[in-house]
């Protein structure tokens, strides 16, 4: 018989995998919304093209696994049970969200998740590694918005310049091409960052449950992180789709290309700095700065309200409910 380490090992990758094709099908707006909704790309193509990039994304690095898995609290120093309160409590959140349409970072609910189930388990705020969660998530949680708006802004600034003496017509035309080159490399990017949370994740738990010697992602995680991850960005999440595609702002092509292609920069970035950055933020955050390129009340502000609001109470909601979970494990075991 499997002893009890392996079967929660088991019941940890599944609620991994879990996470990760939901992140997947709640995430596949960040990449493909623009390009449906100026109708660049019919949604069958653009959500086949998400999937295979974002599988291929998954094995650009291992650093912001590295980030999650083992620089924000130490794997051995924490059950696995922490791990299964981490994923139910990012779980729920994504589920919530989803629901109600909104695009909130599933990056950070997993952080969150990981920060309330490890501090509720230890009954000490010295659990965690306060100065990379500092560093390498809350400085780019604040940051990445701020700088993905200033990246499509500009973009667009600069692009109405170049273009203010081109037809209409050929300006929609070039950039119907263009935006489709955008949006393969922001789905490149959002795998290359998002899919390996998850391979943290798991990794975490190898090691926490002393499978593994140290902290390095084997290749079946990798690979079965990055099918999921595909598999779930396939089935599309429509309700934040048109959220962000159609809601928050008006898009032509041009300005499409112009928020992925900013967008992507900044996440491209971020995976560099080994952060674990929201793809949602930046992406949700750029397509505001293309629409107020033209003028503030092109965005429809309402909307962006109700995505600022989801931002700022991913942390604090998902820590709760991972950390009452994890308390409620303790107990009972």
């Amino acid at each position: 018989m499997l002893d009890a380490t392996l079967w929660i090992t088991i019941v940890v990758v599944g609620l991994a995998l879990t996470f990760d094709f939901i992140n997947g099908f709640h995430d596949t707006a960040n990449s493909i919304a623009t390009s449906v909704s100026t109708r660049v790309l019919s949604p069958a193509a653009a959500i086949m093209m998400a999937a295979s990039l974002n599988f291929l994304g998954a094995f650009i690095s291992v650093k912001v696994a590295k980030t999650v898995g083992a620089d924000i609290v130490n794997p051995g120093s924490i059950p696995q049970t922490v791990v299964i309160a981490t994923l139910l409590g990012a779980i729920t959140w994504n589920l919530i969200t989803w629901y109600f349409g909104l695009p909130s970072s599933s990056s950070h609910a997993l952080i969150g998740g990981l920060l309330g189930s490890a501090i509720a388990f230890k009954g000490s705020l010295s659990i965690v590694h306060w100065s990379n969660f500092f560093d390498k998530v809350l400085l780019w949680l604040i940051l990445s918005p701020c700088i993905g708006f200033a990246a499509g802004f500009i973009l667009m600034t600069l692009l109405n310049r170049i273009l203010r003496s081109v037809r209409p017509v050929t300006v929609t035309k070039v950039f119907s091409k263009a935006q489709i080159f955008s949006a393969a490399l922001m789905a490149l990017n959002h795998g290359g960052n998002d899919a390996q949370k998850s391979m943290g994740i798991i990794t975490m738990a190898l090691l926490s449950g002393g499978l593994i010697p140290q902290f390095e992602v084997p290749l079946w995680v990798k690979v079965a992180c990055a099918l999921v991850m595909a598999a779930g960005t396939s089935v599309g999440g429509w309700k934040i789709i048109k959220t962000m595609g159609m809601n928050m702002a008006r898009l032509a092509p041009v300005n499409g290309f112009a928020a992925e292609t900013g967008a992507a920069a900044v996440i491209f970035t971020a995976t560099m700095f080994h952060s674990p950055v929201s793809t949602t933020h930046i992406i949700s955050s750029s397509i505001m700065g293309v629409g107020a390129a033209k003028r503030l009340s092109c965005v429809r502000w309402v909307v962006a309200k109700n995505i600022v609001w989801a931002w700022v109470l991913t942390i604090p909601i998902t820590a709760t409910i991972s950390g009452i979970i994890s308390y409620l494990i303790k107990l009972i075991f």
